[in-house]
């Protein structure tokens, strides 16, 4: 395993778009190439990366905005974790763990020249599986701990509007059940 370099076993041509592409558009590629996600790219060079995720954030977010209007570099993370093509699968897998991500762009001289994923990883090296899926409960719980934190900011109580014993949510300073805030 120290000896296998990531250059050997990635994804060499990965699905990529452009800057200018539209979240519609995406969308489409991503159900045609059947990928959960793409890179985007300019002359090369990768600049953003966006995916299921993104888009479904930017439908809940941005609703009140066409997705053929959004552009995938603007809901692109800012910052991406990145490998070179002369990491090891070790380092590799060490990175996937600290960014918590399943998929990683390589990256040779600022040029995208593939992408790497666990499942590029365990087809080469299936004994990696129970260090992977060690990795993949931990997300799991992080994700449940964040779901019990938001749950525990749940409030219930009297509704002050109609006086209903539920779950509560503050809306012009007044504590009010679900029926009360979507009047």
């Amino acid at each position: 395993m120290e000896s296998v370099r990531v250059a050997d076993i990635m994804t060499r041509e990965p699905v990529t778009i452009g800057p200018d592409t539209n979240l519609l558009q995406c969308a489409k590629k991503m159900v045609r190439k059947r990928v959960g996600n793409l890179l985007i790219v300019d002359k090369k060079r990768l600049v953003g990366f966006v995916s299921e995720k993104d888009i479904l954030w930017a439908i809940i977010k941005k609703s009140t905005k066409d997705l053929s209007k959004i552009k995938a570099v603007d809901i692109s993370p800012k910052k991406i974790v990145t490998l070179k093509p002369t990491y090891t699968i070790k380092q590799a897998i060490e990175r996937m763990k600290k960014a918590k991500f399943e998929k990683l762009p390589v990256v040779n001289n600022k040029e995208l020249v593939g992408i790497i994923t666990v499942k590029d990883i365990l087809n080469f090296h299936p004994e990696l599986y129970p260090e992977l899926d060690e990795f993949a409960k931990i997300r799991e719980e992080a994700k449940k701990l964040k779901r019990i934190r938001k749950i525990k900011k749940i409030k219930k109580g009297i509704c002050e509007k109609c006086g209903k014993n539920d779950i509560l949510h503050e809306s012009d300073g007044m504590l009010i059940c679900e029926f009360c805030r979507n009047l």
